[in-house]
């Protein structure tokens, strides 16, 4: 299993779905909070190509993207597969 990485913040509607995806899956993914560790956004925009919003989602070293990229590759039955490496 690949590890699974999500920038989010307490009050994101996008967040809080992508995180219940990956928990209905039994993923085990890191978080960081952007709001308690503002420092750490930074780092999530030079790791998303400049993405600011959240959640910014990496599973292994592939960049997923948002919520909607992550849900568009579970219905495109490629979420597994990036998942298992």
């Amino acid at each position: 299993m690949q590890p699974v990485e999500i920038y989010t913040s307490p009050l994101c509607g996008f967040c809080h779905a992508a995180k219940r995806l990956l928990n209905k899956k039994g993923v085990s993914f890191s978080e960081v909070d952007v709001l308690v560790e503002p420092h750490r956004r930074s780092e999530m925009m030079d790791r998303a190509g400049g993405r600011h919003t959240v959640p910014q989602i990496f599973i292994g070293t592939t960049h997923v993207g948002g919520c909607d990229e992550l849900y568009e590759l579970e219905q495109a039955g490629k979420l597994d597969p990036l998942l298992e490496g």
